[in-house]
């Protein structure tokens, strides 16, 4: 699916949308440049859950946690930037396995430095800058990511 995001509002919404049909154990990849609207579309997201408080990229963290409420039930969302990453092992020291287990969503900035890592995606998002906005395509991996798929290609 590719689509035209005119704004950073159309990128929150998105980030909204996708956060409306994602189910837990979903990992997505975030991919573009430097300000292409990454840690937007995850604030889009954290926020349709019910998150109040800002929404920062982990750059020097390189993971922040957020547990919210989702449909009545608690759920762990991870936010990734491994920007600063030297070598995906560093995700080992980390403790990151402990957070890839399959209950919890993990949104995941600059995946190519943790290339060989990282457990496959169930969907990739790439935004590039077009214009005054952005151009994003998604691409599913996997049944979960087809499924999410589905869902936002019927509202857009």
């Amino acid at each position: 699916m590719e689509q035209f995001l005119v704004d950073e509002v159309a990128t929150l919404n998105l980030g909204a949308q996708l956060a409306r049909w994602c189910p837990t154990g979903c990992m997505i990849y975030l991919h573009g440049e430097l300000g292409a609207g990454k840690t937007t579309l995850v604030r889009g997201f954290l926020h349709a859950l019910g998150h109040e408080g800002a929404v920062k990229s982990p750059t020097y963290t390189l993971v922040e946690p957020y547990t919210l409420t989702d449909k009545d039930a608690l759920q762990n969302i991870y936010h990734f930037d491994l920007y600063r990453l030297s070598e995906p092992e560093e995700l080992e020291y980390l403790g990151g396995r402990d957070y890839f287990t399959g209950d919890s969503v993990c949104l995941v900035e600059w995946p190519e430095r943790g290339e060989g890592w990282l457990p496959e995606a169930d969907m990739d998002i790439y935004l590039q800058h077009r214009a005054e906005g952005r151009q994003v395509r998604l691409l599913a991996h996997s049944q979960t990511g087809l499924a999410l798929l589905e869902q936002l290609e019927r509202i857009v």
